[in-house]
């Protein structure tokens, strides 16, 4: 007997992110010395507060169910929080509480989008959203952006992709950008703002990364442009790069009551809930932040001015320098059309990085943008140094005949 696969199925590849990150977990199980930038996670340790939080809630026995979009001592935090730091009036009916930002896009997206609509997607782009929109049997309609522009979209170029396709349903915005860093200012946020208004398209503003800016750069939320913008936005955030908390896995959107609304009955009959303790250790993180984001922060400012500084001074290598997240993009399209080891595209350039030179990193076609690769600089700035000797040398030896 043989199972026959959907078709929402078929086209969903893994995470190339995960993928590589995997391959350089093994390669260091065998006992290669791997120094791995592919990985999207702090390599900080969630902070003691926190940890405590969720240890005292298994021992007073909090570790039942609960209600499916959050308790409402988190939401509450949650609606504080985006008060004080985005300007957003939210009650808690407002807010799903997730096992992950991924999923509240997901049942975002599955509360809103009929099959076949249209969801617009910059690019280059996070890894997941194209996949994402694929589950919920919609559209992808990508928006190619470039280095002469910030890897931005400007309203103008917004507008002429919704006028060329059938049925746009959401633009799907992600500031502090990943892979590129890039942050879009308030003015830029406010000229796409209007674009949406006019088509009806509902926005889905990204803004895990909100914390880690750099270069007295502000983080502007979409959603608090206007009262009418706020109704047609859907925030995702969550705990996992703020506060070091990638495995607890807690994300949660903010928008629309019905939105929301369906969205949790949604999740209410796939993942139930996030899990109790992580719950009760996210209203800390969240309320009682004791100065980890500020260090963590000027630590990754650090590390970013070294690894951009370093790649922008090797031959034939361009990096743009990202104002947010902690992610570097260079160009190393000259590689690509000058190598005589038959590379031919940014994954293989990758792979023959790290079988030969063992340095682990994301090919920028993973996001949607060939000629690139992606650099985490959530490692050690040793390792950043160590790292980097191997990239360069790989490079000159891309250009050597065999």
């Amino acid at each position: 007997m043989s199972i026959k696969i959907s078709q929402r199925a078929k086209p969903i590849e893994s995470s190339s992110t995960l993928k590589i990150t995997a391959k350089a977990k093994k390669m260091r199980a065998e006992g290669i010395d791997v120094i791995d930038f592919s990985v999207g996670e702090p390599d900080f340790n969630t902070p003691d507060y926190i940890k405590d939080e969720a240890k005292k809630a298994i021992d007073d026995n909090f570790t039942k169910y609960t209600k499916s979009a959050g308790i409402e001592e988190l939401r509450e935090a949650i609606a504080y929080k985006l008060k004080l730091d985005n300007n957003l009036i939210c009650n808690t009916d407002d807010i799903l509480v997730s096992p992950g930002a991924k999923a509240s896009i997901v049942f975002v997206l599955m509360a809103v989008c009929e099959p076949d609509d249209e969801v617009l997607i910059p690019s280059p782009y996070w890894v997941s959203y194209p996949s994402q929109v694929q589950i919920v049997n919609s559209k992808t309609v990508i928006i190619p952006t470039g280095k002469e522009n910030d890897f931005k979209i400007s309203a103008q170029q917004l507008e002429r992709t919704i006028r060329a396709v059938s049925k746009p349903k959401a633009l799907i915005l992600n500031s502090p950008s990943n892979p590129t860093g890039t942050v879009y200012s308030k003015n830029e946020l406010m000229e796409i703002s209007k674009v949406c208004l006019e088509n009806n398209i509902l926005i889905i503003s990204d803004e895990i990364y909100e914390k880690l800016i750099y270069d007295d750069e502000e983080h502007i939320s979409i959603a608090s442009i206007s009262d009418e913008v706020r109704e047609m936005t859907i925030l995702i955030n969550g705990v996992s790069k703020a506060f070091a908390m990638t495995g607890w896995r807690l994300g949660y959107a903010a928008g629309p009551t019905e939105v929301i609304k369906r969205a949790s009955i949604i999740q209410s009959h796939t993942t139930s809930c996030v899990n109790s303790m992580t719950q009760k250790a996210a209203i800390v993180a969240i309320s009682e932040d004791n100065g980890n984001v500020e260090r963590m922060r000027k630590e990754f400012e650090k590390r970013r001015n070294f690894l951009v500084a370093s790649l922008n001074k090797m031959e034939n290598v361009e990096s743009m320098k990202p104002k947010g997240a902690f992610y570097a993009f260079p160009d190393i399209s000259y590689y690509l059309k000058n190598n005589k080891k038959g590379i031919k595209n940014s994954a293989e350039l990758c792979e023959y990085l790290l079988e030969n030179f063992q340095i682990a990193l994301v090919p920028g076609s993973a996001f949607g943008k060939e000629d690139y690769v992606r650099f985490s600089y959530a490692n050690s700035l040793d390792n950043i140094k160590k790292g980097l000797k191997r990239f360069e040398k790989g490079l000159k030896y891309c250009l050597l005949k065999n």
